[in-house]
């Protein structure tokens, strides 16, 4: 066996691990991120079409992700050459029996002011008369570029002398001499005194493995796919749903239209894929109130959101000395990440997370499962 000595060992090489990683990186320790698949970021970070919605998630949500943005907008310097921003509204519109919804949405949401369904045709001339009688619209929201966030946080871990160990699953997890030593199934053992549970969709798996009790994530499955939308334009839509979130379409590599039904069908830890049924819900909801014709799917992915029972993110410690949680991201998991990653840090280092993210800690605690 090859033992190898670190000061933090981060399980799940995606978005929350990469972060995670890269921060505590940053803040002197010698990390290592260990990664079960042969690519990082392979289930769930790798199949986001991620756009930064301030009024999106509970409070903790909404608390990480506006801490977020001056990342998204000015990321340091030398962290990537491609811009992670580009300004894109969220529209929602709601049929009759929606419009109770949409009324508390505006009244509760931050910068999200009303629009008329005549508004809303102006701006996506696809939408058909008589489908929304009410709608609201956020403007200052924006796309996210997913893969050069992550590689950029990869980037960042090894530059700071940091270590990506790709099929690296771990098979025993224990705590012995006041260290964590994580066995992989590659023969290897990694050493530290710390460990962060990023594991997505296995976050619970990984905590069994480690005698630490589980908080209760599932896993559900989110459906989408591609059309070409014919003759409209869809380069400057928005993303446009109903206030229900029971669908919603956004512009995909510029001509193309990305639609889901906004599903999440409890599942289990694995390669998810997409279900015909979830696809086929997706173009009928959809063509309730967009006036599109489909000929054919061009493509077709699902993947794996994890929510805690409250549906609040899990970050922090636990009953076990130095392992902490950094899981339940659910959809948040791209928009909420330079917060989330700088909050798992300082609370791994003991120090003073600032007051912002300091109002998320008892939000995020994954010991409030256990009380």
């Amino acid at each position: 066996m090859d033992m190898q000595r670190f000061e933090a060992i981060v399980i799940g090489a995606g978005m929350a691990g990469a972060t995670a990683a890269a921060q505590l990186a940053a803040s002197g320790r010698k990390t290592a991120l260990l990664e079960a698949e042969e690519t990082a970021g392979y289930h769930t970070t790798g199949r986001s079409a991620a756009i930064w919605i301030l009024n999106y998630g509970g409070v903790d949500t909404r608390i990480l992700t506006g801490a977020s943005r001056a990342f998204f907008e000015n990321p340091p310097p030398g962290f990537t050459e491609a811009t992670l921003a580009h300004k894109r509204a969220v529209i929602f519109i709601a049929p009759p029996e929606q419009q109770a919804h949409m009324a508390r949405m505006i009244a509760e949401g931050e910068g999200m002011v009303p629009i008329s369904p005549e508004g809303v045709r102006a701006i996506v001339p696809a939408l058909k008369p008589g489908y929304a009688v009410a709608g609201g619209i956020e403007a200052d929201a924006f796309d996210m570029d997913v893969a050069a966030l992550h590689q950029g946080y990869l980037r960042q871990l090894k530059q700071l002398g940091g270590v990506l160990a790709l099929r690296q699953r771990a098979g025993r997890i224990e705590r012995v001499a006041g260290e964590w030593r994580v066995a992989t199934a590659g023969g290897d053992v990694f050493v530290a005194p710390v460990v962060v549970n990023a594991a997505g969709a296995w976050g619970d798996e990984v905590a069994g493995i480690a005698g630490v009790r589980r908080i209760g994530l599932q896993p559900k499955r989110r459906t989408a796919c591609i059309i070409d939308p014919g003759d409209y334009d869809v380069t400057n839509w928005p993303l446009l749903g109903d206030a229900d979130h029971t669908w919603y379409v956004r512009p995909e590599a510029r001509s193309k239209l990305m639609v889901s039904p906004a599903d999440e069908t409890d599942d289990t830890p694995h390669d998810v894929q997409p279900d015909e049924l979830d696809v086929a819900i997706a173009i009928d909801r959809m063509q309730q109130a967009l006036d599109i014709p489909v000929k054919r799917i061009e493509h077709s992915w699902a993947g794996l959101r994890s929510f805690t029972p409250d549906r609040s993110l899990a970050i922090g410690g636990c009953e076990q000395p130095g392992f902490f949680w950094m899981c339940g991201q659910g959809g948040y998991g791209i928009q909420t990440a330079p917060a989330a990653g700088a909050l798992v840090a300082a609370l791994v280092n003991g120090s003073d997370p600032g007051a912002e993210l300091a109002r998320a800690v008892p939000l995020t605690d994954p010991m409030r499962f256990h009380r």
